[in-house]
């Protein structure tokens, strides 16, 4: 029975068998003696986007990985960055340095912040992310176009990523089928990844993308 720890483009938890390319958490969210989910999806604003691999490094999922024999956080596992991006996530500065100062200089960029600080990104996209309470956007097909790379969106139960000119069909496997957005024109059309995510990415950071994209 796979554990309940695998996030998909919204931010919900699900039980899901395969774990994708990416770790992350938003602390400690787990009962390490039934390795099951508390009520609660988050303990800070701070939610982060991990490599699977660093240093070495062991841990028991969802176990006692903390000081002193307690939880620790809750591990987390995502398709690929952009899945993460999403979700309201961004890149850890511990175990993706390189990466998070990537974003948080695009952020400071494109929101005219010096030297921004942790604080200021996680408290944007606390406000935003869709799991934690943000609003919904509508778009037209025409915005769909106007969408940078590794943007998500969704219509109905369908969730899409933008790569080029194309929308790709998202699963917990991979991705799929490509779209035009003006396929999409009838319906509709919904925006996922957090607007302050969305403008890092129109500011040029690229996205780890799973392999299956490229199918």
């Amino acid at each position: 029975m796979p554990l309940q720890n695998r996030v998909d483009p919204f931010g919900d938890i699900h039980a899901v068998g395969t774990r994708g390319l990416f770790t992350g958490n938003r602390g400690v969210i787990h009962d390490p003696d039934t390795r099951t989910l508390l009520k609660r999806r988050w303990t800070t604003k701070a939610w982060l986007i991990c490599d699977c691999a660093f240093r070495g490094r062991r841990r028991e999922v969802m176990g006692r990985n903390g000081p002193n024999g307690n939880a620790g956080w809750t591990e987390l596992f995502f398709l690929d960055e952009v899945t993460a991006l999403a979700a309201g996530h961004r890149p850890c500065f511990y175990c993706r340095r390189q990466r998070a100062q990537d974003f948080a200089a695009r952020f400071g960029k494109t929101f005219a912040i010096h030297e921004p600080r942790v604080h200021d990104i996680d408290s944007r996209l606390h406000a935003e992310r869709l799991a934690s309470g943000g609003p919904l956007v509508a778009l037209n097909p025409g915005e769909v176009d106007g969408l940078p790379d590794g943007a998500m969106v969704f219509q109905g139960e369908q969730v899409f990523a933008k790569r080029g000119d194309e929308l790709r069909a998202w699963t917990f496997r991979g991705y799929g089928d490509a779209w035009s957005p003006h396929e999409l024109a009838l319906y509709d059309i919904w925006l996922i990844t957090p607007p302050t995510t969305l403008a890092v990415l129109r500011a040029g950071y690229a996205p780890v993308w799973h392999p299956s994209i490229e199918a």
